[in-house]
């Protein structure tokens, strides 16, 4: 039974699980949770054992860890909460796109139900946050776009790029130095000769001047593109 009240580790480790598949649909592994929380794997099988006491994760040894229903409600919960303050940092307090993360990780645990919410009223109830991850509705209802990794495109696709994965800032610092943005039109051309850049044309939303830019492995991986070449639609997860 899960307790009223989960410690923040709790919180932290089924949010983590959560978000590893929101874009993907392989589930995550005790040394992949470990390397994302930077915690021994020793620390994550112990953890693991209290979130399935808990009713909180499915798990058998060797095997993924996926979230039971009451595992994703909580960790909705806790991404409504990481987003909005992520987005309430770059839209009210001047934070760059960058910063945010380490800051809503502190917040997201301290804060009430209720300062979420007036939060969200403010903002105008926002549905993504600056990189894109969508935000979860109050009631726990979550629109992830149809997307797909740009590394994974294949020559002449295009469409417009709608997530960039947060993980590394020093990335997203290079990538607001070369004004590579959300909604961004994008058209991939191919790649350069033994095994290169994969080569992007790119330009602002809807019009202006475009420009040819190479991407190198790691930066195309970052970014996700909702296709124009493929069918628009969004799939839904979790009710809390």
């Amino acid at each position: 039974m899960k307790t009223s009240t989960p410690s923040s580790s709790i919180e932290d480790y089924v949010k983590v699980i959560y978000s590893f598949t929101e874009w993907q649909d392989k589930p995550i592994t005790s040394t992949q949770l470990a390397q994302r929380l930077g915690v021994a794997n020793s620390s994550v099988s112990e953890m693991v054992r209290k979130l399935k006491d808990q009713g909180l994760v499915l798990h058998k040894p060797y095997s993924a860890i996926t979230l039971t229903a009451e595992g994703v409600r909580l960790a909705l919960s806790m991404v409504r909460r990481h987003r909005l303050i992520e987005t309430y940092l770059v839209q009210d307090l001047g934070y760059s796109w960058d910063e945010v993360h380490d800051e809503a990780e502190l917040l997201e645990h301290a804060v009430s139900d209720t300062f979420i919410e007036r939060m969200a009223a403010k903002l105008g109830n926002p549905t993504r946050d600056p990189h894109g991850d969508p935000i979860p509705a109050a009631d726990g209802t979550v629109q992830v776009p149809l997307a797909h990794r740009m590394s994974e495109l294949d020559e002449g696709h295009t469409g417009r790029i709608t997530r960039i994965s947060d993980e590394n800032p020093e990335l997203l610092r290079y990538l607001a130095s070369e004004k590579i943005n959300l909604d961004a039109d994008v058209e991939v051309r191919g790649r350069r000769p033994f095994g290169g850049a994969l080569v992007v044309r790119i330009g602002p939303p809807g019009h202006g001047t475009i420009r040819e830019v190479d991407l190198a492995d790691e930066v195309a991986s970052a970014l996700w593109v909702h296709s124009d070449t493929v069918h628009p639609g969004c799939r839904m997860a979790g009710v809390l």
